[in-house]
């Protein structure tokens, strides 16, 4: 079985350098494909596939032009991969999946570099280091995290918020754990509360915490220094002073970017520890309805709240560790009336307000709606397996 690992990484200057100037070769590369697919299709009116722009490039292009020799100083596989990259994000906006593929910007640090496995000492992992191609050894953040007798599929090497990432995709040999033993658990994701369990477990909003709100108010503030930096550039742009003010707005933009890391890391690990609860209980399965998402980020009023709450990620990884541990996944459909069905008599309340936060039946039945939703995704029959 395939699992991926992240761990931060501690690499030496030179091996900085060489990260940076690999991240920036792929990232180049990357945009210069999209754009010269743009020109090519306004010209001709065709596509150019990754496999003929990597022959263009590297038989006419670059030997044409002795100023992009640079390219070249780095991994031809590394640069072939974001070749690969662009065309796939292509082929996903020609198949309706995403928008036009857009350009990476430096800034965002959302460029992952592709080391290739060139020998068989490559990708060695050991208790507190691991082996790169290109890089040698580094030295790893957390000891023993990943299994030492792994076999590395492929690896990337990424940046954020000055601070270094390495993914690894290895082949495990994962033995089945026995089968679970206890009851099914309906879990209902909100926003007042991230998750409701019919077994009593209740999962508050991690947003709305004070370690949360204490990151996002800093936010505020460094994001308003940065802002102020940018509007000192445009007045100083001519005088002595700019290529200060310009060292000065890359130490203010790498400030943001550990806040918004900061926020990630708590709410990813908040997630992680609510899946973590969830197999624990060892139900025979687990349900949860399956959102629109997209049709809720519409809502000018609810799309951060629910873009905070990351519900993707939830449910992505819900599905990864329950496979792992027997746990049958059930997706219950998202038309399936959980909130205005009566869990006792299943009556069905109409006119049921999304203010209305306590469920009355006319039986008598006087319970939380989050919790009235989550007894009835237990108990729905129909739905789908994960």
């Amino acid at each position: 079985m395939k699992k991926a690992y992240k761990i931060e990484i501690k690499p030496t200057g030179e091996q900085i350098t060489k990260i940076h100037q690999t991240i920036g070769v792929s990232r180049f590369i990357y945009n210069f494909y999209i754009a010269h697919n743009k020109e090519v299709y306004k010209n001709e009116k065709k596509f150019v596939s990754g496999m003929d722009f990597s022959k263009w490039l590297n038989n006419e292009y670059i030997p044409n032009n002795q100023d992009k020799e640079w390219i070249k100083a780095v991994s031809s596989k590394a640069t072939k991969q974001a070749i690969m990259n662009g065309e796939k994000a292509f082929k996903k906006f020609f198949t309706g999946e995403s928008g036009f593929p857009k350009f990476k910007k430096k800034k965002n640090q959302d460029v992952k570099v592709y080391f290739p496995k060139n020998n068989k000492t490559d990708w060695t992992i050991e208790r507190h280091r691991v082996k790169i191609p290109t890089l040698g050894w580094i030295r790893l953040k957390e000891f023993g995290y990943i299994p030492v007798d792994s076999v590395v599929k492929s690896g990337t090497v990424n940046q954020k918020a000055d601070r270094y990432y390495v993914s690894i995709l290895v082949e495990e040999n994962i033995i089945s754990k026995s089968k679970p033993y206890s009851e099914g658990i309906g879990v209902d994701l909100g926003l007042k509360d991230f998750a409701i369990c019919n077994n009593g477990i209740s999962k508050k909003n991690i947003n709305k915490t004070k370690i949360v709100k204490k990151a996002e108010k800093k936010l505020k503030r460094e994001q308003r220094k940065l802002s102020r930096k940018y509007e000192s550039l445009k007045l100083r742009n001519k005088k002595e002073k700019g290529e200060a003010i310009r060292q000065n707005i890359q130490k203010q933009i790498v400030n943001v970017q550990k806040i918004h890391q900061r926020l990630t890391n708590i709410r990813t690990d908040y997630i992680n520890k609510t899946v973590s609860e969830l197999v624990k209980q060892k139900p025979s399965f687990i349900a949860i309805e399956d959102l629109n998402v997209k049709g809720m980020m519409k809502n000018k009023y609810l799309a951060k709240a629910v873009a905070q709450q990351k519900f993707y990620d939830f449910r992505t990884k819900l599905i990864s560790k329950a496979n792992q541990n027997n746990i049958e996944v059930r997706i219950v459909d998202r038309w399936y009336p959980s909130s205005k069905l009566c869990s006792c008599c299943k009556a069905y309340k109409k006119d049921l307000k999304l203010s209305d936060r306590i469920y009355k039946c006319e039986c008598g039945n006087v319970i939380d709606r989050d919790l009235n939703a989550s007894i009835n995704l237990a108990n729905a029959k129909k739905y789908k397996i994960a």
